[in-house]
């Protein structure tokens, strides 16, 4: 835990480079801040090679988190299981194609994939809870930490999303389910606000600085 509530949590990138680039110029004027960024660097848009690159540069610059989304999952599960299907499926081959590699040879970059594997499931302070996807919507935070099956949960879970009470202790803030305005609840906040879907009529990437809970979008410039 850290006892500082300064914190800027950042959505799912989905490979959006020049969007990232153009939030963080944004958000100079926070570069003291802590920086929790809430996963799914990868997949779908054009620049996955190019947003890990900027991760590892930000991480040597500012104080960062990096959560793991279940887009990196999926990659770990391909590269350590040789379970490929779903994650090609669901955009890794335009992550592969980033890095100029193909299926059959999987040819990323050391650092990269220490990168994926050293993300976190979870990040908490005293006042919050940040995690990919959620948490179980019938339990406490303290009961899923207790429950490695709940583990699945904060990769994958929608249960949550149209739910206006929990049981949770504080206030979770999530991801991995876009909405064209951030998801506001009295226990929850969801700053996915599809970044890489433009097409269908999202197309924005959300920082969110709390304590303040004030949203910063940069709307997507890598899906013109």
């Amino acid at each position: 835990m850290t006892n500082t509530e300064n914190i800027i949590a950042i959505g799912d990138i989905h490979g959006c480079c020049r969007s990232i680039e153009a939030l963080m110029e944004k958000l100079t004027l926070y570069d003291d801040s802590q920086f929790v960024f809430i996963g799914d660097y990868i997949d779908r848009g054009p620049c996955s090679r190019e947003v890990v690159d900027l991760m590892l540069e930000l991480n040597e610059q500012r104080n960062c988190i990096f959560l793991r989304g279940n887009h990196e999952q999926m990659l770990l599960d391909a590269l350590e299981r040789g379970q490929s299907n779903l994650w090609l499926h669901n955009g890794g081959e335009t992550t592969l194609r980033s890095y100029g590699t193909d299926p059959g040879a999987m040819d990323l970059p050391e650092e990269h994939i220490e990168f994926f594997r050293s993300t976190r499931l979870y990040y908490e302070t005293p006042n919050y809870f940040f995690v990919h996807a959620g948490i179980p919507a019938h339990q406490t935070i303290k009961q899923s930490l207790e429950d490695p099956e709940s583990y699945h949960d904060f990769l994958w879970t929608r249960d949550h999303i149209n739910l206006v009470e929990t049981p949770w202790e504080k206030k979770v803030i999530f991801g991995h389910t876009p909405r064209t305005i951030p998801i506001e609840r009295p226990n929850m906040i969801g700053i996915d606000t599809g970044c890489v879907y433009s097409s269908f009529g999202y197309g924005k990437l959300t920082a969110l600085l709390l304590p303040e809970e004030k949203f910063i979008h940069q709307f997507s410039l890598d899906n013109d």
